[in-house]
């Protein structure tokens, strides 16, 4: 017979393999995590976290168990809500990984800085994660002069004036109303 055959199909080689084979030299990570690469000079690319995400329920929970309901009530994405805020925490991610097929993630980005206690009312959250400060932007005071001397000006045409000229236009075309 062959050796090749008779060596893979060992009772000891089924026992190590049913516990489970784990190679050497794997990369652990914060929480229990061990991940074992394929080349061994690889590298992870270089990325901060983010600190917060966006999580939005995409399935009903209607035919699911009660336990992943409770789950998304905890995080307060009820029926009526479909858009929560969450910390990106292990806790909640270990909870988030458990109704991942009802939610959809996306890390929440603050491409011009993290908005301030003040700018709290002039943020917006869209729905590919970015969060912005927008503030209402105040006229110059060259501008507003401006608006005052066209508004009290003589030459401006009100509505009414306007109506009465483009009529008189339209019914004079061909004598001379232009």
């Amino acid at each position: 017979m062959n050796k090749c055959f008779l060596k893979t199909n060992s009772p000891f080689v089924n026992i190590i393999r049913h516990k489970g084979y784990k190679p050497a030299g794997g990369i652990k990570y914060p929480g229990g995590i061990v991940y074992y690469p394929r080349h061994p000079n690889h590298k992870d690319p270089e990325c901060t976290p983010s600190k917060l995400f966006r999580v939005e329920r995409i399935k009903s929970t209607k035919y699911f168990p009660a336990s992943q309901k409770k789950i998304l009530e905890s995080f307060k994405i009820h029926e009526d809500v479909r858009v929560a805020i969450v910390k990106n925490i292990p806790e909640n991610n270990m909870r988030l990984w458990k109704v991942k097929h009802l939610i959809k993630v996306t890390p929440i980005t603050f491409p011009y800085g993290e908005p301030t206690v003040d700018d709290i009312n002039y943020t917006v959250l869209r729905e590919n994660g970015e969060c912005l400060v927008k503030k209402s932007l105040e006229p110059q005071p060259k501008q507003i002069e401006a608006l005052e001397a066209f508004h009290n000006s003589d030459k401006k045409m009100d509505s009414t004036t306007i109506k009465k000229d483009s009529r008189y236009k339209w019914n004079n075309a061909y004598t001379g109303g232009f």
